[in-house]
C-alpha cells in the first residue's frame, strides 16, 4: 500500500513537471515571436539591431521603427491576446460551455456597440493619419470604455439569466449569443447610418481590429486591467477546478458558486470591454486559446489559465506578424487574420463535440 501511494505521488509530480515545462516553453516561444514581430515588416531589422535598440544603443532610424511603431504593436498584442485568452478560459469554466468566449456569447459585440455609440454619438474617437497609415485615436477612453463595459454587461446578464433561470444547454446558449451578436451588430449599423462620413469611417476601421491605434498610455491602462484580471482569476483557480464536478459538488467543497460565477463574468466582461474599446473586435482568440493548450496542461486551472493567456498572446502576435507580411507594405486587418486562423479550429471543435 505505501508503495502504491509513493508511485502515485511520483506520477503526479511527473505530470506537474510536464505542465510547468510546457508553460516555460510557451513563455520562451512568446519571447521569440515577440522579437520576430518587432524585427520583421516592410522594413526588416536584424535581431541584433532589435536587441541593441531595446537596450538603448540602437541607431536613430531603428529607434523610430522599433520603439515608436513595432514595440507598441507587439506589447498591445501580448496584453490583448493574454486578456482574451484568460477571459475565454474562465467563461468556458463558469458557464460550463466549451464554446463560450467573449466573441461567441455576444460580449465583444455588445462592447463593440457601446464603443461605436461613444465614437459616433459622444465623439469618443476620430480617424487620423499615423505613422503606419490611417488609424483610430480614442479621444475619450474613459467614456468609450464605460459605454463598452455597459453593453458588454447587458450581454453578460442576458447570458447568465439564460444559463441560470432557463437552464438551457450549451449549444442553445451559443445560439442565443449569436442572436444577441446579430442584434448588437444591427444596432451598430443603425448608428453608422445616421453618422457623418468621418465617424462612420472611424467605426468601420475600428471594427476591423487594429493594434496600431494604441500608444503607451492606452497600453498601460489595458495591461493594468489584464494583470488585475489575471490575478483575480488565478486566485479563484481552485474554485474553477471544484466547479468542474458540478455546482452541488462545488458547494459541498465550500465554494460560493453564485458569487464566483457573477464576479468572474463581471471581471471577464470588463476586461474584454477594455480590450475591445481600444483595439476593436478580435474574434476567436478567446475561444480557441484554451482548447489549444488543454491537451498539454489538462483541466487544472492553476496551469490552464496562464497557458491559455500565453496561447492567446502568441495567436495575436502571429496574426499581427502575418497581417504585416502577407502583402507588405499593406497592413491587413488583424480581425480578419484571427478569423481566418480561428474559423477552421472553431469548426473542428464543433465537429468533435458532435461525435460525442
Amino acid at each position: 500500500m505505501p508503495e502504491d501511494k509513493m508511485r502515485r505521488g511520483l506520477e503526479y509530480r511527473s505530470f506537474v513537471r510536464k505542465k510547468i515545462y510546457f508553460l516555460i516553453f510557451l513563455f520562451l516561444f512568446t519571447i521569440v515571436v515577440f522579437l520576430l514581430a518587432i524585427a520583421l515588416g516592410s522594413s526588416s531589422v536584424s535581431l541584433g539591431r532589435v536587441l541593441r535598440t531595446l537596450f538603448g544603443h540602437g541607431e536613430k532610424k531603428d529607434s523610430i521603427i522599433i520603439l515608436s511603431i513595432r514595440l507598441p504593436r507587439a506589447v498591445t498584442a501580448i496584453a490583448a491576446g493574454f486578456g482574451l485568452g484568460i477571459v475565454g478560459c474562465v467563461m468556458q469554466s463558469v458557464l460550463r460551455n466549451p464554446l463560450a468566449s467573449a466573441s461567441t456569447i455576444g460580449v465583444s459585440q455588445g462592447a463593440a456597440f457601446g464603443a461605436a455609440f461613444a465614437i459616433i454619438a459622444l465623439g469618443g474617437g476620430m480617424m487620423s493619419a499615423g505613422s503606419t497609415g490611417a488609424q483610430l485615436n480614442v479621444n475619450n477612453p474613459v467614456v468609450t470604455t464605460l459605454c463598452a463595459f455597459f453593453f458588454a454587461m447587458v450581454s453578460t446578464i442576458f447570458v447568465l439569466c439564460l444559463s441560470r433561470f432557463r437552464e438551457i444547454n450549451a449549444s442553445t446558449l451559443v445560439l442565443a449569443g449569436v442572436a444577441l451578436s446579430s442584434l448588437f451588430s444591427a444596432g451598430t449599423t443603425l448608428l453608422e447610418y445616421f453618422a457623418d462620413d468621418v465617424r462612420v469611417a472611424a467605426v468601420v476601421y475600428w471594427t476591423f481590429g487594429d493594434l496600431g491605434s494604441t500608444f503607451w498610455k492606452e497600453i498601460i491602462v489595458m495591461g493594468t486591467v489584464v494583470v488585475f484580471a489575471a490575478i483575480y482569476f488565478q486566485l479563484n483557480s481552485w474554485n474553477y477546478n471544484a466547479m468542474q464536478g458540478g455546482e452541488e459538488t462545488a458547494k459541498g467543497l465550500g465554494v460560493k458558486t453564485q458569487s464566483t460565477i457573477l464576479c468572474s463574468m463581471v471581471v471577464g466582461s470588463f476586461t474584454a470591454a477594455v480590450i475591445v474599446s481600444y483595439i476593436g473586435i478580435i474574434s476567436f482568440v478567446g475561444l480557441i486559446a484554451p482548447h489549444l493548450v488543454r491537451k498539454f496542461v489538462g483541466s487544472d486551472y492553476r496551469y490552464l489559465l496562464p497557458a491559455a493567456g500565453l496561447a492567446g498572446a502568441n495567436l495575436l502576435l502571429v496574426s499581427d506578424l502575418l497581417s504585416r507580411l502577407i502583402i507588405s507594405p499593406i497592413v491587413l486587418p488583424i480581425g480578419a487574420i484571427t478569423s481566418i486562423l480561428g474559423a477552421p479550429i472553431f469548426l473542428w471543435i464543433i465537429l468533435k463535440r458532435g461525435r460525442h
